[in-house]
């Protein structure tokens, strides 16, 4: 059997990583997870109850039909609390058979603590639980393991051996033991992409998908169909982690960054861009505003004018993954508030759209129609913020009021009446002057007066 340690015991993590490894199980594989729960709240009863096994439902779109399949998972075969079975923990770092360690600890889980003692366990990072685990596997002579953490950060293993190797130092751990760990353990960069929406939260769901599986199921997680796991290709990885499709798409590459910029710039970008338009003109979901024709020409137009020619040379492979996306916008079981989405807008545009912006300008010497339209919605929802009773902020939309989410000082400076022009010059939140684009400021300031005044300007 090839055994996996999984730090986290979550809905992603089950629906997505769990549902691999059982997938190569049914093609004839032998795959066996064990679950260890990273932190000391909550209990592993349910798993228990239900000897580890639980059904996955995929809700969703594919091949242009909705929907809805059950997939009962038995990957795993243990599930570990280390803070009351410590020996069992330990057990699995010596197993002989333990080939790939996965996390899902969130992304503030990959972090460094100088505080953490090497005799603590309870109070510490997963970084030194994991620098504790991987001790004893070097104290009982065994080869290393391939680590693949799915935490939602930019090169989230190398952060990862940067925290362990932080601790072998820290502790004053063998030199022997910073040496295996350099050269035995490969530390595989990852990307992840599915939506999960997990257990489901209202009782008609629930009592749906409790009859589709045909009995309680109090493990039951829902995702969409769609899956991608892009895994960097050390060592020799592809004995293990097989590449194809096997109920998600995995890749194995020596080069992940096209693959991250595709989906921030794409996925991200396009959801980030359509979002505040889809607001002002009445959508509240994201499958609402696929079924608007104005705001999916919208969308259609910025993704193929504006943001797949300059994502790479290969248009086609981008497209299809484009395809794919607008697939998943059409989702109907998601219901995918946009307000969900507009969260920390500014430095999702800055991330996600920009670049796309600046790259379309240098290329053409004129600044992209759709984007910058997007941008319009974006200030005009901004701009309009002021300040409730409850020291919350709010924007009255056309059609309803929302509450608006993002930095303080963001919200502070428009809801004391900000200049618009002065937002667009300040370089500390874009990282650059933006009225630098040649007739941006001017188009902006007058679309955003425009869609004020109930323009559509789409």
């Amino acid at each position: 059997m090839i055994k996996i340690a999984q730090f986290g015991e979550g809905n992603f993590l089950r629906t997505f990583v769990d549902y691999y490894f059982d997938n190569l199980n049914k093609e004839g594989n032998d795959y066996g997870v064990s679950i260890i729960k990273p932190i000391q709240f909550g209990t592993l009863d349910k798993f228990h109850a239900q000897n580890n096994i639980y059904n996955v439902i995929l809700r969703g779109m594919a091949f242009g039909k909705a929907v809805e399949e059950v997939y009962k998972i038995e990957s795993v075969k243990e599930v570990i609390d280390p803070f009351n079975e410590i020996e069992k923990f330990y057990s699995l770092a010596k197993d002989e058979e333990l080939k790939i360690i996965v996390s899902n600890t969130t992304e503030a889980g990959i972090c460094f603590n100088k505080k953490d003692r090497i005799d603590g366990f309870e109070n510490v990072t997963y970084p030194a639980k994991l620098t504790k685990f991987l001790f004893e596997r070097f104290k009982a002579n065994l080869s290393g393991v391939y680590l693949m953490p799915v935490e939602l950060i930019d090169n989230n293993a190398d952060e990862l051996y940067r925290c362990v190797d932080g601790y072998i130092k820290l502790w004053g751990l063998p030199k022997e033991f910073k040496e295996w760990n350099d050269k035995e353990n490969f530390y595989c960069n990852t990307l992840v992409d599915r939506i999960v929406s997990g257990y489901p939260r209202d009782e008609k769901t629930k009592e749906h998908l409790t009859k589709l599986i045909g009995y309680e199921d109090n493990l039951m997680t829902v995702g969409e169909p769609f899956g991608l796991w892009v895994v960097e290709d050390k060592g020799d990885i592809a004995k293990y982690i097989q590449s194809g499709y096997h109920g998600i798409e995995i890749i194995l590459t020596k080069d992940i960054k096209y693959y991250k910029k595709r989906k921030v710039r794409v996925l991200n970008g396009s959801h980030t861009n359509i979002v505040p338009a889809g607001l002002w003109l009445g959508k509240h979901t994201v499958d609402e505003v696929m079924n608007d024709k104005v705001l999916y020409d919208f969308l259609d137009n910025t993704l193929k004018e504006e943001i797949i020619p300059f994502v790479s040379d290969n248009i086609e492979e981008t497209t299809d993954f484009a395809n794919s996306v607008i697939e998943r916008f059409y989702n109907p079981y998601l219901n995918h508030q946009l307000t969900s989405i507009l969260l920390n807008s500014i430095s999702k545009w800055k991330a996600r759209d920009l670049p796309s912006f600046k790259d379309y300008y240098q290329y053409n010497g004129k600044i992209p129609t759709y984007l910058t339209k997007g941008f319009c919605y974006l200030l005009a929802i901004y701009s309009s913020v002021y300040k409730g009773d409850d020291g919350k902020y709010y924007v009255d939309l056309p059609n309803r009021k929302i509450e608006l989410v993002d930095d303080k000082p963001y919200l502070e400076y428009f809801a004391n009446g900000g200049d618009m022009a002065k937002f667009i010059k300040n370089e500390s939140v874009w990282g650059e002057d933006l009225s630098q684009y040649k007739d941006f400021e001017r188009v902006v300031v007058t679309g955003v007066k425009d869609i004020k005044n109930g323009k559509n300007i789409l």
